[in-house]
């Protein structure tokens, strides 16, 4: 088997799809890697109705499925496998991964940023329903209904605000006794009258069959347990972008981002970054589809330049 190409995508979310779909209608011998799922973390969300062309929302499972069909449709190789490192070589790149070792020479890293989550029973089971990552994603179908926000950075109290848009009640858990937000964020927060808070708080257990009812939840001075209801939570409490096996090789920031420029290049040669994984990211799908659409663009001019 030849495991040469021109271009090797790193992720197959909507950044590293939307590349694909590029750099193989430009005729371009290209592989695009996934370790996981194709469609990337959007297949969690339940319904997506910020995604043009989709008057009527779609699925984020439906959605990714169709990105991956466009891809392929242009004779976009793909294969399964985790990326454990790059090597830049005089020539080309070397893409070592559990499946074996690849060659390109232009790489796209796509491989998105991942939520931090909170391990505990019930997250996995319900994710999809009533577990959240994004409240831009997913708030909308809480209307007039009690959800909870875990958290207490500037994204945890961002997207309570927003949610406050829908649910008749936000209850924000934190795990200490101030919030960590912007103090102009806490401000509108306190001020929120839909919102309410519990402090010195963690998340023991999400409840449920078939939806969120409620969680399990202890204070951590005292070691008392209780339980809140609600439809929904919505988690943040970090994102860890993939990039460990980068470090030394391309330029980060300290939370591990890969740095780029306009054109979606990194400060090492052939190398070119796209969606969550890259500073400054909105993310959010259309954002990164975008991304990755500038990034194949740019890995072609740099293969005509070479």
């Amino acid at each position: 088997m030849d495991n040469t190409y021109e271009v090797i995508i790193i992720g197959g979310g909507p950044a590293g799809l939307s590349a694909g779909i590029y750099a193989a209608r430009a005729r371009l011998r290209t592989l695009l890697i996934e370790k996981g799922i194709f469609g990337g973390q959007i297949t969690n969300a339940m319904h997506v109705e910020n995604y043009p062309g989709f008057p009527n929302g779609i699925s984020g499972f439906d959605l990714g499925e169709l990105m991956h069909q466009q891809a392929t449709r242009y004779d976009l190789e793909t294969r399964t496998a985790e990326t454990n490192g790059i090597k830049p070589r005089n020539s080309d790149i070397l893409i070592e991964t559990n499946e074996g070792d690849f060659t390109a020479k232009a790489v796209i890293i796509a491989g998105g940023a991942q939520f931090n989550k909170l391990g505990v029973p019930g997250e996995t089971s319900l994710t999809g329903k009533g577990v959240s990552y994004c409240a831009t994603c997913d708030g909308p179908f809480f209307k007039e209904r009690v959800v909870a926000v875990v958290g207490g950075g500037d994204s945890a109290v961002e997207e309570a605000l927003l949610l406050t848009r829908f649910a008749s009640k936000v209850i924000l858990i934190h795990r200490r006794a101030q919030l960590r937000a912007s103090r102009i964020l806490q401000e509108r927060a306190f001020a929120n009258k839909k919102m309410a808070f519990i402090w010195d708080t963690v998340v023991e257990e999400i409840q449920g069959d078939e939806q969120v009812t409620g969680l399990g939840i202890r204070h951590v001075k005292t070691d008392k347990r209780s339980t809140v209801e609600a439809s929904a939570v919505f988690i943040y409490v970090g994102q860890s972008p993939q990039t460990d096996y980068l470090k030394g090789i391309i330029p980060l920031d300290d939370e591990g981002r890969i740095i780029t420029d306009e054109r979606m290049e990194s400060g090492t040669r052939g190398i070119f970054a796209a969606g969550d994984i890259r500073k400054n990211s909105s993310r959010q799908a259309i954002t990164a589809a975008g991304d990755g659409a500038t990034a194949a663009i740019s890995a072609e001019k740099f293969l005509i330049e070479q």
